[in-house]
């Protein structure tokens, strides 16, 4: 009986300490990220009644992906484009008034060349283009997030756009060795000396969100993380939410760095400021 009960104190306390060690590591994942926005010191509700007069317009590449179609109720709702354009390879319906001033500019993004003129007189562009090595096979992925996106980046300079906001992820290097942060870092980096006057990237962790397509790993990572995120809210997730409204928000904040990444942590804080 006492070799059962200091077994069981030992197991006990394996796990005390196990636990522990994984608060802690998820501690410093928390707080080692660069934070731009540590205080929101813009007054977003002004900065976004001063954007309105600009009358800017701007595009969404993506929109029919989570990200892109959380972004886009965003915009909308805030009413801060004069035009908003929509780029993609298929039109999408909307039953909600609100979208009925949309443009919607289908294109083949196998021939971009021949759509160019979908890219032009954008002030803003967003972009959420992306797809997964397990839907689209090693070539389409790298094809989509790569290429797909240089391109579009490439005809939205030309056409005029000077503020592109690109999607890419927590961890993003080219020099990667794993392929989806290999291709998502080395976009960002062609991206770049295309010289945009302003170019901003935000890299999320796994976003929590309830996507309409199967992603089982991602499906998997979310119903792990979800308890862990109530404690640790940037450690290794993010709401997709928080993702979208700090894109509009820091289209409204006056430029920094002509070239700036934002990471988990500074996207989920400034996700959180104020004001429409």
């Amino acid at each position: 009986m006492k070799l059962l009960e200091s077994s069981w104190g030992k197991t006990l306390g394996f796990f005390a300490v196990l636990v522990a060690v994984i608060a802690a590591v998820l501690h410093h994942i928390e707080n080692s990220e660069r934070t731009i926005y540590t205080r929101m010191a813009h007054d977003l509700k002004t900065l976004s009644e001063d954007f309105r007069q600009k009358n800017k317009s701007c595009f969404i590449l993506g929109a029919s992906g989570e990200t892109g179609k959380e972004l886009l109720k965003e915009i909308v709702a805030r009413k801060l484009f004069s035009k908003i354009t929509l780029i993609g390879r298929r039109q999408l319906t909307f039953e909600d008034e609100a979208y009925e001033n949309l443009v919607q500019e289908v294109v083949n993004f196998e021939k971009l060349d021949d759509y160019a003129a979908a890219f032009q007189g954008h002030d803003v562009g967003y972009c959420c283009l992306g797809t997964t090595k397990a839907k689209a096979g090693a070539d389409g992925f790298i094809r989509v997030d790569h290429d797909y996106v240089l391109k579009s980046a490439e005809l939205a300079k030309a056409g005029g756009c000077s503020h592109f906001n690109l999607e890419s992820s927590k961890g993003a290097d080219k020099k990667s060795g794993f392929l989806y942060l290999k291709v998502k870092g080395q976009v960002e980096a062609d991206i770049e000396p295309l010289d945009f006057e302003r170019y901003s990237i935000y890299r999320p962790a796994v976003l929590m969100v309830d996507r309409q397509e199967s992603r089982p790993a991602e499906w998997f990572a979310r119903k792990v993380l979800g308890p862990i995120s109530s404690m640790f809210p940037t450690a290794m997730s993010i709401p997709i939410q928080s993702v979208t409204r700090a894109m509009v928000a820091n289209t409204l904040i006056p430029a920094g760095e002509k070239v700036e990444i934002l990471e988990n942590k500074a996207i989920y804080d400034l996700g959180k400021a104020p004001g429409k």
